[in-house]
């Protein structure tokens, strides 16, 4: 196994004091103070629908809807990274301006908070409240909320259920967007209720487009090659690529990000901390691109790799799925002695 595996690179403000004579004194040092950082993720989020990189149908269909003022109920799915929940983000500020967004919209990681009494409270409380006010630049502003629900194929199916009857008797004040990786996770009485988009995985090239724009604003010296690399590594994860980058850059303080900064960043195993998802992924490229393994031998490996790659989507042990998945590699391997 050690023997298969070498050469390989598997990476696996202060509050406001209340004595009005030093407020001023206050105020003075607080904006010499620096403010505070912001993750690189969040800080060049897409800001409007336009911004959305690489989703044009998504992005054309949205803008019609915005044009009217309208939203049917969304399903956003496909890969982490894409821009799922930016795009629903971006959208939903320009429904409702900078003031009514956060009183009108709703965001939940269902991941976190994924059972029955999440939705009979916070879901539906929130869908219930009146909607009032409205923009101070004049545009108009819908009638309804929004309640996003991120990564909603890792809610019970009770709760799925007990969401589509929320969404059936507060469909005049609220719009739902359900965001996920596997569409086939959601509940067939949910998804004939959305509106479904399926976004792309980005391409190699708009990735290095944005992380090159983003080291240019943030003076990060890194090479071309070293983009391109940190685009291999994130495996088509803009969001994973933006926060290797800014580890790499706080990593180095200053210095050119090198492509062993970028290993070191993207870590090794699991017993250092990092998801056995990733080594599965790179695992996967190890093997096809070795000329050592024939083909039934890789068709094997890779099938095994795909079980896997399910257990862990599914929550199965990360330690003993890596066993298993070793005891394979091992296997075909002795056949090659």
């Amino acid at each position: 196994m050690q023997a298969f595996l070498k050469g390989a690179s598997i990476s696996t403000k202060p509050p406001p004091t209340k004595d009005r004579g030093v407020t001023a004194t206050a105020r003075s040092s607080g904006e010499n103070k620096k403010a505070k950082p912001v993750p690189w993720v969040e800080k060049y989020r897409p800001k409007c629908v336009d911004e959305v990189a690489f989703q044009e149908e998504v992005v054309a269909v949205l803008k019609k809807s915005l044009e009217g003022a309208d939203l049917p109920n969304l399903l956003f799915y496909g890969p982490p990274g894409t821009g799922k929940t930016s795009t629903i983000l971006a959208a939903a500020r320009e429904l409702f301006g900078p003031e009514l967004f956060r009183l009108r919209v709703l965001e939940l990681n269902a991941s976190d908070e994924r059972g029955i009494q999440v939705v009979r409270e916070k879901v539906k409380n929130f869908a219930q409240l009146t909607v009032s006010g409205s923009r101070s630049d004049g545009k108009p502003c819908p009638p309804f909320k929004i309640v996003i629900l991120d990564e909603a194929d890792s809610m019970t199916s009770a709760a799925q259920a007990a969401l589509r009857r929320t969404m059936e008797k507060e469909s005049k004040t609220t719009r739902f967007c359900l965001i996920c990786n596997y569409v086939s996770r959601i509940i067939e009485p949910l998804t004939s209720r959305c509106s479904k988009f399926r976004f792309k995985p980005l391409s190699d090239k708009i990735q290095q487009q944005r992380l090159l724009d983003i080291a240019d604003k943030e003076h990060v010296k890194i090479s071309n090659e070293g983009i391109a690399y940190l685009v291999q590594v994130s495996e088509g994860d803009l969001r994973k690529a933006i926060t290797f980058l800014q580890s790499a850059t706080r990593l180095t303080g200053g210095k050119e990000v090198t492509e062993k900064v970028i290993t070191d960043i993207a870590g090794d195993l699991i017993n250092e901390g990092h998801a056995a998802t990733q080594l599965v992924n790179q695992l996967h490229d190890v093997v096809v691109e070795n000329d050592n393994l024939s083909d039934k031998q890789k068709s094997i490996i890779t099938e095994k790799l795909a079980e896997v790659d399910k257990c862990l989507a599914d929550g199965a042990d990360e330690h003993l799925q890596l066993i298993s998945l070793c005891a394979t590699v091992m296997q075909q391997l002795t056949q090659n002695c």
